[in-house]
């Protein structure tokens, strides 16, 4: 398909291609170094929002999605021993940094 840019910058997507195309009206628009144009689409996110769509936060998104899957994980069939456990853990945490220190 051939489309044209118009002196003001504005190019109509043909039909076709925007039926197979995610429903967004924002698009990143990147000239690669080969000349070709990309249209990338992008969603827009409540800014109080944005923290949980970072790299970062992402890639902890995934280790517990693969911890979950793994087993990895305890149940609690009430407060008083899921915050049992956790003093328990950050112990044992206290005592294994203590032991790396005095190395």
């Amino acid at each position: 398909m051939i489309v044209k840019m118009t002196g003001r910058g504005t190019v109509t997507i043909p039909k076709e291609l925007r039926s197979r195309a995610p429903d967004t009206d924002l698009f990143e628009v990147v000239l690669r170094d080969d000349g070709v144009y990309e249209l990338r689409p992008q969603v827009t996110v409540d800014a109080s929002q944005a923290w949980f769509w970072t790299e970062r936060w992402q890639r902890m998104e995934r280790e517990a999605d693969d911890d979950f899957a793994a087993g990895r994980f305890e149940t609690f069939d009430d407060v008083e021993s899921f915050l049992a456990a956790l003093d328990a853990h950050a112990a044992a945490a206290d005592a294994a940094k203590g032991s790396a220190d005095a190395r």
